[in-house]
């Protein structure tokens, strides 16, 4: 039996995704491949369901920014439109946007015509190289990977010493 902790929603959507798939994965060993099935099928079409509700809610928006800045400042509702591709920024404004929150230090360079999103690090940037990977990719999912450009020497300025000091 389980605790009624365990039915309390997720409040991230990755927390419920990786749920959803442990609870398939039991599902599987204790019930047989055939439930799980089922089960699997349930879920899509839970998802084609909720997706086609969030459609219809972005189309009803339509371009009225405000409601697209509410609703994309809620973590659970940017992922709900991430996961169904209705998200109301293009790919490149979201890792923007994402890596800004990080603070200074780095610089997007684009997506290339492979999916792949370049980043430089900044000579500023205390985020990791996993850091700064999971962040874009959180940002944009779609993108097929995450290069980052090695940091940029800093420039070292000679001049010439006043006159008269030593």
């Amino acid at each position: 039996m389980r605790a009624a902790s365990d039915a309390q929603p997720a409040s991230d959507a990755r927390e419920a995704g990786d749920r959803v798939e442990a609870l398939l994965a039991e599902l599987r060993a204790r019930a047989g491949p055939e439930a799980a099935d089922v089960a699997e099928d349930l879920v899509t079409c839970l998802v084609r369901l909720y997706g086609a509700g969030l459609e219809t809610i972005m189309a009803a928006i339509g371009d009225d920014a405000r409601l697209q800045a509410l609703l994309i400042a809620d973590p659970l509702v940017e992922s709900l439109l991430l996961v169904h591709d209705l998200h109301p920024l293009a790919a490149d404004a979201r890792i923007r946007r994402a890596l800004g929150r990080l603070g200074t230090g780095t610089e997007f360079l684009g997506i290339d015509d492979a999916g792949v999103a370049h980043v430089r690090l900044g000579h500023g940037c205390g985020s990791t190289a996993a850091a700064i990977e999971q962040v874009v990719t959180g940002a944009a999912p779609e993108i097929t990977g995450v290069e980052l450009a090695a940091r940029e020497a800093p420039l070292l300025q000679i001049t010439r010493r006043p006159a008269g000091a030593i």
